[in-house]
């Protein structure tokens, strides 16, 4: 396939109009106006997927079955943007295309990469559980903010300072306050649910009872005897909360706040490391590759990055299918394999997560890693997706709503100082 006619023409082009630059190794986005385009998009990928997999949890599918189909589609957008734009053109000795770099002595930089994969796994996989207890939105802030304040700050000076640290760091300072305001919502917003239930187990029955109790009460209405109402509960209510609670897979009446924020913390902490570690697979800062031996590109990293996170989910969810954590209830491969319902949303998950995470990282190799960080206020995305699909925050209290929207004020801030602090790569 000949290219060689495409070059001369973007060289016609001003270098602050081009958005991708072709050459002859491969498919290479070099300008800020490019790497902007990457982060967005990736906002977007990385915002909705998360509401994808909390769909499926709360309409009742286990959510090992869920990561497992979740596994196979993300580690396929790998492969498909290795084979596409990582063999597109001729290589070069200094920048090898997809498959020489395979068999290439680039060993250390290939474990940076897949050590990325695995803390990216076991934070995906956390955020599953997170999603369900602590809620999409809360859930995106305190795990996209703690990717910034950690990850940003180590990709800063591993990008060699190309950010505007006078820019970059006040954004960081926006997303630490987020994730503080993230915990109040999620402290609010639980208190008044708590508020909606007491109200009706007090109507219904004259006193405060169990959550579990009044779940089986309501299961058992009395729509069958006439006297109550078969419609479905509106988003808000007590009766909803019920509702949801007996559909879904994960219970989370009677669970502790403090799990669930603990179990989002630690999955914030995992995503903070991911991309620094494939920032040193690509970049190489610490010198670890023998001399003469190219980096990886961005395409080959994130090949590795991804078969390793692929690799780790299934070993964790195949185990969880057996020995489940959070009460679930127990499955096998045979349950797994025959389970089809929500199959193809937990598929289109994959696929988001792995275009939007290959996405950030080709945006990052231009911008640098620092700024394309921005992609991290996804919970704009998600929080969207939360009020729009799933009802959260409605008939909450004033003072929620007011922490809510000043959560997403910082967020706003945030993100625009940390795409205004870009750089460019030497």
């Amino acid at each position: 396939m000949d290219f060689s006619g495409i070059s001369p023409l973007l060289n016609l082009l001003p270098q602050s109009q081009r958005i991708i630059s072709w050459s002859l190794k491969m498919y290479v986005v070099e300008s800020k106006g490019g790497a902007i385009v990457c982060m967005l998009l990736a906002l977007l990928f990385l915002g909705t997927w998360p509401a994808v997999l909390t769909l499926l949890e709360r309409r009742g599918r286990l959510p090992q079955h869920t990561y497992l189909d979740y596994s196979i589609t993300n580690l396929l957008a790998a492969v498909i943007i290795a084979l596409t734009f990582g063999e597109i053109g001729k290589g070069t000795p200094t920048a090898p295309n997809f498959f020489t770099q395979l068999s290439q002595d680039n060993w250390p930089s290939v474990l940076f990469a897949m050590a990325g994969g695995v803390v990216l796994s076991i934070g995906n996989l956390s955020t599953q559980y997170s999603l369900a207890l602590v809620g999409l939105s809360v859930t995106e802030v305190i795990t996209s903010s703690i990717i910034v304040v950690i990850g940003t700050t180590m990709n800063y000076f591993l990008d060699d300072k190309i950010n505007r640290a006078d820019i970059l760091f006040p954004g960081v300072g926006c997303f630490l306050i987020a994730v503080c305001l993230g915990s109040f919502v999620h402290a609010s917003n639980a208190a008044d649910n708590k508020e909606k239930l007491k109200s009706l187990s007090t109507e219904a029955t004259g006193f405060f009872t169990d959550k579990e109790t009044l779940t089986n009460d309501v299961r058992e209405s009395d729509v069958e005897n006439g006297s109550g109402s078969a419609e479905k509960a509106r988003a808000g209510t007590a009766g909803f909360l019920i509702e949801l609670e007996n559909r879904r897979s994960i219970k989370v009446f009677g669970k502790s706040t403090v799990i669930g924020l603990a179990i989002t913390f630690f999955a914030g902490i995992c995503f903070s490391l991911f991309s620094p570690a494939f920032n040193l697979a690509t970049n190489d800062q610490w010198h670890t590759l023998k001399k003469g031996v190219p980096h990886l590109s961005v395409y080959t990293a994130f090949f590795y990055f991804s078969v390793s996170c692929f690799v780790v989910g299934i070993i964790l969810n195949i185990i969880f299918l057996y020995h489940p954590i959070l009460n679930l209830p127990k499955s096998s491969l045979k349950a797994y394999l025959s389970d089809w319902n929500g199959r193809g949303w937990a598929f289109l998950a994959g696929f988001l997560c792995g275009f939007g995470n290959g996405l950030q990282f080709i945006g990052g190799e231009a911008a640098g890693y620092a700024a394309a960080d921005a992609v991290q206020a996804l919970p704009l995305v998600s929080t969207f997706w939360g009020i729009l699909i799933f009802g959260e925050y409605r008939r909450s209290s004033r003072k929620t709503y007011i922490l809510l929207v000043s959560m997403l004020f910082m967020f706003v801030v945030a993100v625009g100082l940390l795409m205004a602090s870009s750089g460019h790569r030497k």
